[in-house]
């Protein structure tokens, strides 16, 4: 497969070549929030704290140039609730204006913006009250949502309300290795989940009163899934296609992304996220990938053509356009990345081609960064950073990727 010739043909009109990084996985210093106390309670399984991160908080402007360098079009990035209110009720005008700076700046080099409201990091405040599992999120996120629009909305060109709903209560209260780190605690899961679509259904509204006119939507971690009911990895297995509480995946599947999907048919787009292919067996529980099967550094099975089918899932059940708010890998090999990347692009057209309504592509990560209980080691950057000077060296992939983003303009 020859991946420097390759070409993903042309795009519609407003169509958005970006890449993606996250408040707390770059900014450093994020002291205020739940995952900083996740990352130094003993025995919470996190390798390492987030620390300094990428230094982003005060490198974001370098951070923005390599974007544009890399010859793409968009940014999406976090804003950081836990500066913006350190304490309930108490809003900073100065953390603000940071990200106020960092919009226009992000204009002025004529990149389009994405900003996501919540990626994964509730402030240590609203988490001590009991976080998610407390109803009272609901209008806390939104009162959050609406003051900080009302100071950044007018450059914000793409809204993403909260990143994966789904894997912040799954990963805090099923698997627990997200804050609260609460395993097993089902009734949690059940609120939480509950809560987060109220949240965002919330937020959604404080955005639609403005300032600004923007798409809004949430981005969903939708894996391909293939259910193997004699749970064997060796049996052809069925891929899920029904994410209903009456599918084959239960409660569980409608939790996890079933009412996701249902309420993004009233937002103006679904933001898709898919990394691998993951085997099930009949009570929903993930299958081991079997000895010498590829895998990246994530553990997770190296199958890029997730990313086509989990799209025309999520076409067919929200009904509103498409967009790939993130998809990569995590490899030290950038050569590899070049043929993750062309090998799922290929069947994100694929996917277009059987009429899904797509409208942009995200790469994750701009930078290497803190990927949350992995610590620093997972390599998912367009760019390497330093981990002592801070210093970003782009990496073969970024031009790739520029040059794959030029291409589909001329065709």
């Amino acid at each position: 497969m020859d991946h420097d010739t390759f070409e993903f043909g042309p795009v519609p009109t407003g169509w958005m070549w970006g890449t993606a990084t996250a408040a707390h996985q770059i900014e450093g210093g994020n002291v205020g929030n739940d995952w900083w106390d996740f990352e130094h309670t003993p025995g919470s399984g996190t390798r390492e704290s987030s620390g300094d991160a990428c230094d982003s908080w005060n490198r974001w402007r370098e951070d923005l140039a390599l974007v544009r360098a890399a010859g793409l079009e968009a940014y999406r990035f976090s804003i950081e609730w836990s500066r913006i209110e350190p304490a309930e009720g108490e809003f900073s005008i100065a953390a603000l204006e940071h990200y106020r700076e960092m919009l226009l700046a992000a204009h002025a080099m004529g990149l389009r913006t994405a900003v996501t409201f919540h990626h994964f990091t509730t402030p240590r405040w609203l988490a001590a009250q009991g976080g998610w599992a407390n109803p009272i999120v609901v209008e806390r996120f939104a009162r959050f949502v609406d003051i900080a629009a009302q100071h950044l909305g007018d450059q914000i060109d793409l809204a993403c309300t909260i990143n994966e709903p789904n894997v912040v209560t799954h990963a805090g209260y099923v698997g627990g290795i997200f804050p609260p780190g609460r395993p097993g605690d089902l009734d949690g899961f059940r609120a939480s989940s509950l809560h987060m679509r109220a949240a965002h259904e919330a937020a959604r509204e404080a955005l639609r009163r403005g300032p600004g006119d923007f798409p809004i939507g949430l981005t969903l971690a939708l894996p391909d899934t293939v259910l193997h009911e004699d749970g064997s990895r060796e049996s052809a297995g069925v891929r899920v296609s029904d994410l209903g509480p009456d599918g084959p995946r239960g409660e569980l599947g409608w939790l996890t992304a079933g009412q996701y999907l249902e309420t993004a048919r009233d937002d103006d787009f679904i933001g898709i996220q898919t990394y691998f292919t993951e085997h099930v067996d009949a009570a929903g529980e993930l299958l081991p990938v079997p000895p010498g099967e590829r895998v990246t550094q994530m553990g997770w099975p190296f199958t890029p053509e997730a990313l086509g089918r989990s799209v025309l899932l999520a076409s067919r059940v929200a009904g509103v356009p498409v967009i790939v708010t993130e998809n990569g890998v995590a490899t030290e090999d950038d050569a590899e990345r070049i043929e993750y990347y062309t090998r799922s692009l290929r069947s994100l057209r694929e996917a277009m081609d059987a009429g899904a309504d797509v409208r942009g592509f995200f790469a994750w990560s701009l930078l290497d960064n803190f990927e949350w209980a992995m610590g620093f080691e997972p390599a998912f950057g367009l760019v390497a950073v330093d981990p002592v000077s801070f210093a970003r060296s782009p990496k073969p992939s970024a031009a790739w990727l520029g040059r794959v983003a030029a291409a589909s303009r001329r065709s």
